[in-house]
């Protein structure tokens, strides 16, 4: 068997005995055909290729020589020429000895590589198959936890490569950059504290080690979109934390959850559509197998319009006149909202105030009130509530039917109201009575006679109080009232027998200033023996004594 020995500065391990590939004359020889190398290491891919001297009267000579892990139209690409390998591979060897160099080795470098040749000879090409399988591998730790303590873990750490290394190397560990002395092997056992970071390495390459492994950092919290959070958006939290190995996460609602139930897990919270009900405080765990920390807590505030607005009046119950009463307007809403009162939708009060206050209150203020409350994201208005204000009685009004003078024998009517609520209740009375007359609002009384007569008055009352108002009532006998209407009939007459003697006075005083007044420059004066002017004396003596006989 042929082992490549580790040079100074590198380390190649060999998984297979030397294999010779070709026929005849013509050949290719690896030294080994499966190598594990470590990332970051340098590795030598060693081989030996053959040929005849002569042939066909020739002199065969190498006339190029390449190694490649591919082919592009048919042709084979020399690594020299490929960017990824530029300035990390060397050929080495001679005419008969080849060997590939490739420094500072990536896990990318992975793959089967091919040594060919070409000679001078028209048939002499020759490409070793099927090549070296090279597998580039880091180191990892691998936890396995045993328990778990109130301040420390105990767990079981691994070095562990992707490929198996040949022969039994020794390992070094580190703790917090430390070398731990007298340990060698793979494995290493242990308490592990939250603050402890452990790695690993093959003795020769302590520049190569593992990545750390160690308990998560504090959790940081990031959420998407920034800035305010509106209901009914998409929303999403996300949790990272440094911890290797990597963490797991776990969300929490602090908010209304005594339990700490979890709500997800996984790195991202997600709200499709976001409501109210999502505001809170919200935090992430992170954990491994060494620890788990929780993040900080951050805070949700979802901004939404107003809902659920309604109207409340205190105190409840029936609303007396003169009592203190005020409506309070509640509702949903962040930011807050502000508040418009309104009375039968005229507009009351307009503020940030919840309230309304009626120091007190009247039975004008009765009515049907309701709130709109709104903010920049809507607005939103309560049902009515009608406000029922309880008063007593107020004075009554009493009317009497028929009105004017009342006659014995007649009927007539007393009607008392009131303004009240709730309604009033209406009791008669007449004075010096300690009984009551009638109740209801009107009291009726037929063939009324004098002794009817006298001060009557209604009570009105209700739960809320009681008041009342006086009415004088008179009653005439019938004789009487034929007397007097006797006197006013001769009364009228009188007045118009003086008009009419007016009207004649007045009427004589104008006819004998026209025949007193001269019509002509001439003036003829009748006698008193002038037969005519006799005649006109006699009738104007008649026409007065008849109408002092009408007197």
């Amino acid at each position: 068997m042929s082992f490549t020995a580790a040079a100074s500065g590198f380390l190649v391990f060999l998984l297979s005995v030397s294999v010779v590939q070709g026929q005849d004359d013509w050949g290719v020889t690896y030294t080994s055909t499966e190598i594990c190398a470590l990332k970051g290491s340098t590795v030598d891919i060693r081989c030996t290729y053959r040929y005849p001297a002569y042939r066909d009267d020739l002199t065969v000579t190498a006339e190029k020589t390449l190694w490649f892990t591919k082919q592009e139209g048919g042709k084979y690409v020399d690594l020299r020429t490929e960017s990824e390998y530029e300035g990390r591979v060397a050929y080495h060897g001679d005419q008969k000895n080849c060997s590939l160099r490739i420094t500072d080795l990536r896990e990318t470098d992975s793959a089967v590589y091919k040594f060919r040749f070409i000679t001078n000879h028209p048939t002499g090409k020759y490409t070793g198959s099927p090549g070296v399988t090279l597998t580039v591998t880091d180191l990892k730790v691998q936890v396995t936890r045993l328990s778990v303590h109130q301040s420390y873990t105990r767990a079981e750490l691994k070095c562990h490569s992707s490929c198996r290394l040949a022969g039994s190397p020794s390992y070094v560990w580190y703790k917090n950059g430390q070398k731990i002395r007298g340990v060698t092997s793979s494995s290493y056992s242990g308490y592990f504290y939250p603050e402890d970071r452990y790695s690993c390495t093959v003795k020769g390459l302590e520049d190569l080690r593992s990545p750390s492994v160690y308990s998560p950092k504090v959790p940081s919290v990031l959420v998407s979109p920034s800035g305010e959070t509106v209901e009914g958006s998409s929303v999403t939290l996300t949790c990272s934390s440094d911890a290797n190995p990597a963490a797991t996460y776990t969300w929490y609602k602090e908010n209304g959850n005594p339990d700490h139930k979890p709500l997800k897990t996984g790195p991202q919270l997600d709200f499709v559509s976001i409501q109210s009900s999502d505001s809170g405080e919200y935090y992430c765990a992170a954990e491994n197998v060494f620890w788990a920390k929780r993040s900080a807590s951050i805070s949700i505030y979802v901004k939404y319009g107003p809902k659920n607005t309604s109207v409340l009046v205190s105190p409840s119950g029936e609303t007396v006149e003169g009592s203190s009463v005020t409506l309070t307007c509640s509702s949903d809403a962040n930011p807050a909202a502000n508040y418009t009162w309104y009375k039968e939708n005229r507009t009351l009060h307009q503020g940030p105030e919840e309230s309304y206050s009626f120091t007190s209150i009247s039975s004008e203020d009765s009515g049907t009130y309701h709130c709109q409350s709104d903010n920049q994201y809507g607005q939103f208005n309560s049902s009515s509530l009608f406000i029922d204000v309880q008063y007593g009685p107020k004075v009554p009004s009493v009317l009497v039917s028929p009105s004017g003078e009342t006659v014995e024998g007649s009927s007539v009517t007393l009607t008392c109201s009131s303004d009240a609520n709730p309604a009033a209740t209406y009791t008669w009375y007449k004075e010096n009575e300690a009984s009551p007359k009638a109740s209801g609002q009107t009291f009726t009384i037929t063939d009324i006679r004098p002794e009817h007569s006298g001060n009557y008055y209604c009570e009105a009352q209700n739960r809320r109080g009681h008041n009342n108002s006086t009415l004088q009532l008179t009653v005439v006998s019938g004789k009487g009232t034929i007397y007097m209407n006797a006197a006013r009939l001769t009364l009228i007459v009188l007045i118009l027998i003086a008009v009419f003697l007016l009207y004649l006075w007045i009427r004589k005083n104008i006819t004998l200033n026209s025949t007193t007044e001269p019509s002509d420059p001439v003036q003829t004066v009748q006698s008193d023996s002038d037969p005519e002017y006799e005649n006109l004396t006699a009738a104007r003596t008649k026409a007065t004594e008849e109408q002092e006989d009408l007197v």
